[in-house]
């Protein structure tokens, strides 16, 4: 069973507006949503100081930067009121993240599902900050990118569904060479080094600069390769939640695809007793090394002393899939095929892959600008440039521009992104989390992934969908979702809420 899901977090931008005015600007930009929507957020289930390893953390590292996004003399806001959660009928999560407005896509079991459910993301945002930006009369974008370029970081967190058969530690030992070379194909591509690094370095990977460990439980300073962060949403006996945190939000639809389906791929390889002969002797600055080596050639130091190329450890996993998955099914198919495809072209010519990854087109228009202009990279033009690829509205995007004409591969059409904006995939539970929001919104009393509380004036109750992850099941439980009287007779597992 392959579930995967990712939330992006926004960077915001108002006009006239400072840093320590985004957090009430990002919760006022998601609370423009005008759609049917549910909430409070249901945090109780919810431990991420639990880590995987089997233990907890006393506590979280925070940022000391993100201190400039807080105003010294608001308040502190009831957690309903400061995160402003939306859970739309989509099934999906739409809130305020300290200052960065954030889309959890729901469940998706296919890649196709994956990118047309990121895509609405983008589109459901971008309305809010239109809308936002008509209460103002002032500009309000959004960036999907990963740094303001001063020093801070936010993410694009990627989670997989993946059983307790393997102990952990062999999980992490499998996990960590590929996801230090993972950002040959799936980096966003940034221009400089945080935090006080070359101004004119371009780099495969806006995250890169900010990895400090190899592994724990943390996500908001001191980022590991590695997030050990042990919350499953589902029941804990049987399965986990991987949170990825070491990956660049894309704006190719390709970039996305093929960077979830690798790592599902990856995933389900080490639930079996396959391991990597390899072990890196320093992951966290092999990826850094691996973000700026201007060669391209990514030769990275193991334990022995050797080294070893980015591509090569691909390679290793890769030729291990192929062996398991081969004809699994269609998108195992598409992802083995044009994983091989990609690490041809990496090694040849990676210019030839400017219509597939963010990196490589980033590159290619700032090396046009550069040129055309005269200027050397280190000219402060560059940096507008950078930012305007990741702009998510496409009347000013220099990626939509090369979308438009007809310069990036995709991967799902209009229809599919239209359609996601108002429905969840099939098939999964988040397809019954959007059923009964879409039918029931003013009954819910609150909701999380693994279950939604339902009210009437005398009674409560809480569907659990923590189970619902095959598409059997969840076509059982929306043929019971016809009408407030169902409330009192739904198959699915109900229990009085606490």
């Amino acid at each position: 069973m392959a579930l995967f899901g990712i939330e992006t977090e926004y960077g915001i931008a108002v006009e006239g507006k400072g840093a320590s005015d985004l957090v009430s600007e990002s919760r006022a930009l998601v609370n423009c949503y005008a759609g049917i929507f549910a909430k409070p957020w249901l945090y109780r289930n919810e431990d991420p100081r639990n880590d995987m390893r089997g233990f907890h953390v006393d506590r979280l590292n925070y940022d000391p930067d993100d201190a400039a996004f807080d105003d010294p003399h608001s308040k502190p806001l009831p957690t309903e009121v400061e995160r402003a959660d939306h859970v739309l009928i989509n099934g999906a999560r739409f809130y305020n993240d300290h200052g960065h407005p954030e889309y959890a896509t729901p469940e998706c079991a296919t890649l196709r599902d994956l990118v047309a459910q990121d895509k609405a993301g983008e589109r459901i945002a971008l309305a809010c900050a239109r809308q936002r930006a008509a209460e103002l009369g002032k500009q309000v974008s959004l960036f999907k990118n990963n740094t303001d370029f001063h020093g801070s970081s936010y993410g694009c967190h990627e989670s997989y569904l993946t059983t307790r058969t393997r102990p952990f530690g062999e999980l992490l030992f499998g996990l960590l060479p590929f996801f230090t070379t993972r950002v040959i194909y799936a980096g966003a591509g940034k221009l400089g080094v945080e935090p006080r690094g070359k101004r004119g370095t371009f780099q495969l990977s806006q995250r890169a600069d900010f990895f400090t460990e190899e592994a724990s439980v943390d996500t908001l300073h001191r980022r590991p390769i590695v997030n050990t962060r042990d919350e499953a949403h589902t029941d804990p006996r049987k399965w986990r939640r991987l949170h990825v945190i070491c990956g660049d939000a894309n704006m190719s639809e390709y970039a996305t695809a093929l960077k979830i389906g690798v790592t599902s791929l990856v995933v389900k390889l080490l639930e079996t007793d396959w391991s990597p002969a390899i072990r890196l002797k320093d992951p966290v600055s092999a990826i850094k090394q691996i973000s700026v080596d201007q060669s391209y050639k990514w030769n990275i130091e193991r334990v022995d002393g050797k080294t070893i190329g980015a591509v090569d450890i691909q390679r290793i996993y890769l030729e291990a899939a192929c062996e398991r998955f081969a004809g699994f099914d269609a998108d195992s198919e598409w992802t083995l095929r044009e994983w091989n495809k990609t690490l041809d072209q990496l090694e040849q010519d990676p210019s030839k892959l400017i219509d597939r990854l963010d990196w490589a087109a980033k590159k290619d228009l700032l090396t046009e600008f550069v040129e055309s202009e005269g200027l050397r990279w280190d000219d402060e033009q560059l940096q507008s440039i950078d930012l305007a690829y990741t702009d998510i509205n496409p009347e000013t995007s220099l990626f939509y521009a090369l979308e438009d004409a007809g310069a990036m591969q995709r991967i799902v059409s209009e229809d599919d992104i239209v359609s996601a904006i108002s429905r969840a995939p099939e098939g999964t539970r988040g397809a019954i989390r959007g059923a009964l929001v879409r039918k029931f919104a003013d009954a819910i009393g609150g909701v999380s992934w693994g279950g939604v509380v339902l009210r009437t004036e005398t009674e409560s109750w809480m569907a659990d969908l923590g189970e619902y992850l095959d598409c059997d099941s969840v076509k059982v439980a929306l043929g019971e979702i016809e009408s407030a009287k169902d409330l009192t007779d739904l198959t699915l597992k109900f229990r009085t809420a606490s």
